[in-house]
């Protein structure tokens, strides 16, 4: 005979119930920070938004500045791991630095990309501001060593590596501005064009 199920939560659903939870607060928080600004955004909008209290959102995730820190953090860590799968990849430098910018733009295109490039650093606090551009180095130097992958490997033109790297980096940000996620192009469609354009100049003539 079958024991019944049991009607209360493994300690791994309420986790996962919780995680899931506070995924929702992040992401409605980030984006109305994206819609109306940091400074025009209180807890009371994110929460009236999601239909809880206020107390909720600080039980998730503290107070404004934690929440922002959790944006921006999370959108610089997705972009982390792009460099590092992009880095693991086999093939020419160039083709891993393609598939590295590509993925950068559509990041930088999502909620918490955006968040990373529309908000900025002024709005944290000292400590965090210091871990938002510890994460930035580490994306500016995957990318530098991406360039000089493809230098070294003969499939990128000789060029300063820093330079190219401040250059695609600009670029690749301004979208986060005007890609408008109603509209006809998708951000994928986007950065695959912006990339192929932005190659041109650094392919070897």
């Amino acid at each position: 005979m079958n024991s019944p199920a049991s009607p209360f939560q493994t300690a791994q659903q309420r986790s996962s119930a919780r995680q899931a939870k506070r995924d929702a607060v992040l992401r409605a928080a980030v984006q109305m920070f994206n819609e109306k600004g940091f400074h025009q955004t209180s807890l009371d909008d994110v929460a009236a938004r999601l239909g809880v209290s206020k107390p909720t959102i600080y039980h998730y995730l503290g107070n404004k500045d934690q929440v922002l820190f959790e944006c921006v953090t999370f959108g610089l860590a997705q972009l982390i791991e792009a460099a590092q799968a992009s880095q693991a990849r086999p093939g020419r430098g160039i083709d891993r630095l393609i598939a590295f910018l590509t993925r950068y733009a559509e990041i930088n295109m999502d909620d918490f990309g955006r968040c990373v490039i529309l908000t900025g650093d002024e709005a944290l606090s000292p400590d965090s501001r210091k871990q938002f551009h510890a994460l930035k180095r580490q994306i500016d130097t995957a990318m530098r060593q991406l360039i000089r992958d493809g230098i070294d490997d003969g499939s990128i033109a000789p060029v300063d590596p820093k330079m190219l790297a401040f250059a695609l980096a600009g670029a690749l940000n301004w979208p986060a501005r005007w890609h408008d996620p109603q509209g006809t192009e998708t951000a994928a469609d986007i950065a695959t064009h912006l990339v192929s354009l932005l190659a041109q100049g650094f392919r070897p003539r």
